[in-house]
C-alpha cells in the first residue's frame, strides 16, 4: 500500500472542496482532494446558478472571479409573475447588492482549472474513500487512486462530499443531531437551448403549480415546475414540458417564452437537512455534507462558499498560531447563518409553491403574502435582504464551542 501525507484530506471536488483546497494553499497549507466521480461528471453537473454578491466579492478576493465577471449575467432584480400580471422585486435599489447568474458547473470548471494550474493533488475516480481514526491525533484516509491502495496521513479531513457522501456516514451512530423536512412537491427541472425570455428571473405562482425561468447564459435557460414528490421524469416529454411552462408563465402583454432543444432534464425532492454539529473530532463538514436547503431560495452554493470561507480561515489560524480556538468553534460561526438559510428558504417555498385546490384557505393566505411582498415597502425591503443574503451576513454567530 502507498502512503502519502497532507495536512488537510478534502473529500469531495465540488465547489466546496475546491475551494477550500485553494484557500489552503493560499495560506501555505498542504491538502489533497479526493473524488468518486470523473472530473468530466463534475464539470458537467448542472446545479445552482444563483450566486449572492457577497459571494462573488470572496471569489474575486480569492483570485478565482475572471471568467465569471467576464461570463456571469449581473442581476439587479426579478419579477414574480401572479394574478397575470408581472411585479418587479427592484432588490439591488433596495439593499445595494447585485447577484451573478453563473453555474455552478462553470465555477466547478473555473476551480479545477485553478487547482491543477497550481498543481494541487486532485485525484478524480475514487469510488471507495474510507476515512479512519477521526477521534483520534493521527486520522487517514483510505482508498483506491489508479488502481492502487493508498493509504493518506493527515492531520484533519474535510468532508465536502455532499448529502450522500461517506464522510457524515464515518462517524459512529448517534454522534450527530438531525433536522429534517420534507416538502410534498418536487421540481422538474430543464435545461434548453432555447435563449431566455426576460432579461431577470421569473418567480410565476399559478393556479396549475409554480415554475421558474432562470437562464445559465444569453442562450441557454433553466427552467423548473412544481410537481408531485415522487414524479417520473419519464412521464414528461418535451412537448408535456414546453406546453406547462407555458401554461404557467406566459402573461398577456410579455415576451412569450422561447422554445428550443431540452439537454438536460431531471425530477429533485425539495428538503431541507441539517446536521449540528458540523465537526467531530478531527473530520470537518461542509456545504451539503452538513446541510441541505430546498432550492427555491438558492442558498445552496453560497452556504457552502460561506462554510469553507470560515472553516479555511480557522484551518490557517491553526497552521499559523497552534491556536484551535476558531476551529472548535467552526459549527458555533456558521450554524446560525445555516439556519436563517433555512428559515428563508422554507418561508420562500411556501410563498411560491401552490397548495393543492382542496386547499382553499392555504391559497387565500399565499395570495395575501404575496399581494404583501410586492405592494409594502417594509416586506419588499426584508424580502431582498434575504434573497441577496445581507440578512445571513448580519446573523451573528452563537458563542461558545461547538
Amino acid at each position: 500500500m502507498k502512503r502519502l501525507n497532507t495536512r488537510v484530506a478534502i473529500v469531495g471536488a465540488g465547489p466546496g472542496g475546491l475551494l477550500l483546497s485553494h484557500l489552503l494553499q493560499r495560506c501555505g497549507v498542504d491538502s489533497i482532494v479526493l473524488e468518486r466521480r470523473s472530473r468530466e461528471y463534475v464539470e458537467k453537473r448542472v446545479r445552482a446558478g444563483l450566486l449572492e454578491g457577497g459571494t462573488v466579492d470572496f471569489l474575486r478576493e480569492a483570485g478565482l472571479a475572471d471568467r465569471l465577471e467576464r461570463e456571469g449575467l449581473v442581476h439587479e432584480g426579478f419579477v414574480f409573475r401572479f394574478g397575470s400580471r408581472a411585479h418587479r422585486m427592484p432588490f439591488t435599489e433596495l439593499t445595494g447588492r447585485t447577484v451573478h447568474m453563473y453555474g455552478q458547473q462553470e465555477l466547478v470548471k473555473d476551480l479545477i482549472r485553478a487547482r491543477t494550474a497550481a498543481g494541487a493533488r486532485l485525484w478524480f475516480d475514487v469510488p471507495d474513500v474510507e476515512p479512519q481514526g477521526l477521534d483520534t491525533d493521527t486520522p487517514t484516509v483510505r482508498c483506491t487512486v489508479a488502481g492502487e491502495p493508498v493509504e493518506i496521513a493527515c492531520d484533519f479531513v474535510a468532508g465536502c462530499d455532499g448529502f450522500h457522501g461517506v464522510s457524515r456516514r464515518s462517524v459512529p451512530p448517534g454522534t450527530f443531531s438531525t433536522y429534517e423536512r420534507t416538502y410534498p412537491y418536487a421540481w422538474l427541472g430543464v435545461l434548453a437551448e432555447a435563449p431566455p425570455a426576460a432579461e431577470e428571473l421569473i418567480y410565476a405562482v399559478h393556479s396549475r403549480g409554480f415554475a421558474l425561468h432562470s437562464m445559465r447564459s444569453p442562450t441557454v435557460s433553466r427552467l423548473y415546475l412544481q410537481v408531485e414528490a415522487g414524479e417520473r421524469v419519464e412521464t414528461w416529454p418535451d412537448e408535456r414540458i414546453w406546453k406547462e411552462l407555458h401554461t404557467r408563465l406566459d402573461i398577456d402583454g410579455a415576451p412569450e417564452l422561447a422554445e428550443g432543444p431540452v439537454l438536460e432534464k431531471s425530477c429533485v425532492a425539495l428538503r431541507g437537512f441539517v446536521t449540528e454539529p458540523m465537526s467531530y473530532g478531527r473530520l470537518f463538514l461542509a456545504g451539503d455534507a452538513a446541510h441541505i436547503v430546498p432550492p427555491t431560495a438558492a442558498k445552496g452554493l453560497n452556504l457552502a462558499v460561506a462554510d469553507v470561507r470560515v472553516l479555511a480561515a480557522a484551518f490557517g489560524e491553526f497552521y499559523g498560531s497552534g491556536d484551535r480556538t476558531a476551529l472548535d468553534g467552526y459549527s458555533a460561526a456558521c450554524l446560525p447563518g445555516v439556519w436563517q438559510a433555512q428559515e428563508f428558504s422554507d418561508w420562500m417555498s411556501g410563498l411560491l409553491h401552490r397548495p393543492p385546490e382542496s386547499q382553499v384557505f392555504d391559497g387565500r393566505l399565499q395570495d395575501a403574502r404575496l399581494a404583501s411582498v410586492v405592494n409594502s415597502p417594509a416586506a419588499a425591503r426584508t424580502f431582498a435582504e434575504n434573497y441577496v443574503g445581507l440578512a445571513r451576513e448580519r446573523t451573528p454567530a452563537r458563542g461558545g464551542r461547538s
